[in-house]
């Protein structure tokens, strides 16, 4: 490498953070990993915040997180690994919404700024120091990171949006129950 400037290494050292948070989180679910409790316990976790099936969403949540991170790490494919992490942060969000803000509260602070970081990075590209530039861009270009964005949004929204119906169809069905147990003798 010729003269690595000092945005490559900032660059390099945010990939790195981001990618290592990012790996321990989806290892934990998928693999158990770091104290983690598995693709079952995070499919049974899933399930009981309105992620249906449970299974399918425990292995997108923990792929998008691992193998996103994993992507960022290498600079490679780096508008599909930060869209792919993105996408997988903007359901933790929505899991700790109703907390407000801040983590100390259990709010959505920290899952925000990965996804916000991990978008980030998609869209800035992994500077000189990856794999990315080492192959010529190849899983770079200007295109991937329109389509990537675009289409993490799409499946955050549509994944948060029915995650959402699920747990108002569960509120209502937790409230005509209830009405009705009233109304028994």
């Amino acid at each position: 490498m010729a003269h690595l400037s000092r945005k490559d290494l900032g660059l390099l050292a945010m990939r790195l953070g981001t990618s290592g948070v990012l790996f321990v989180h989806g290892t934990q679910k998928l693999f158990g990993w770091f104290g983690g409790h598995g693709i079952d316990a995070t499919a049974n976790a899933m399930e009981s915040m309105g992620f249906h099936p449970g299974k399918p969403a425990a292995i997108a949540a923990g792929a998008g997180e691992a193998g996103g991170g994993l992507l960022l790490a290498l600079g490679v494919a780096t508008p599909v690994a930060g869209a792919a992490a993105a996408g997988a942060m903007a359901g933790a969000v929505a899991v700790h919404r109703k907390a407000g803000f801040f983590a100390t509260a259990g709010g959505y602070e920290y899952p925000a700024y990965l996804g916000f970081m991990a978008a980030g990075l998609g869209l800035a590209g992994p500077g000189r120091i990856s794999l990315d530039h080492a192959t010529h861009h190849r899983l770079n270009r200007p295109p991937m990171v329109l389509l990537a964005l675009a289409g993490a949004a799409v499946a955050a929204f549509a994944i948060v949006d029915r995650r959402e119906k699920a747990l108002s169809a569960q509120a209502l069905k937790a409230e005509a129950q209830e009405i009705f147990e009233d109304q028994q003798p």
